[in-house]
């Protein structure tokens, strides 16, 4: 099983920015998908984002489009989640995930995930 760690949160004021690493040593992300979600307090996980590694292919849920970019980290086989523009609502704790074979639009089905982070806690001040 491969062991995900996922750093970089921590108490950030409205329209701010924090980047969230993902990372996995000694493994190679080159061909997998790596998705980020979150869990806010009370509520259920949700999909944030997803990028695939093999063809560089990103998506984006709504809520966070055109705030936030994922993308292959300097540090090798991690991935980064640049956040900017930070909202109270970002306020979650965000898990990394890994999978094999999934694409598309199938990125944000957490089904599809078979290794996770420990998840960090990103709370943004209003």
């Amino acid at each position: 099983d491969v062991q995900l760690q996922a750093s970089g949160g921590g108490l950030v004021q409205a329209g701010g920015s924090l980047r969230l690493s993902c990372a996995a040593p000694g493994f190679s992300f080159d061909d997998y998908t790596i998705a980020w979600f979150r869990q806010a307090p009370g509520k259920e996980r949700a999909w944030v984002s997803c990028i695939s590694l093999s063809d560089g292919n990103t998506k984006y849920a709504d809520s966070v489009r055109g705030r936030f970019t994922i993308s292959s980290g300097n540090a090798k086989n991690t991935v980064d989640l640049h956040m900017n523009s930070l909202e109270h609502e970002d306020t979650a704790v965000y898990y990394c995930a890994l999978s094999y074979g999934v694409s598309g639009s199938f990125c944000r089905e957490e089904t599809y995930f078979t290794s996770w982070g420990q998840g960090t806690l990103v709370t943004v001040s209003s």
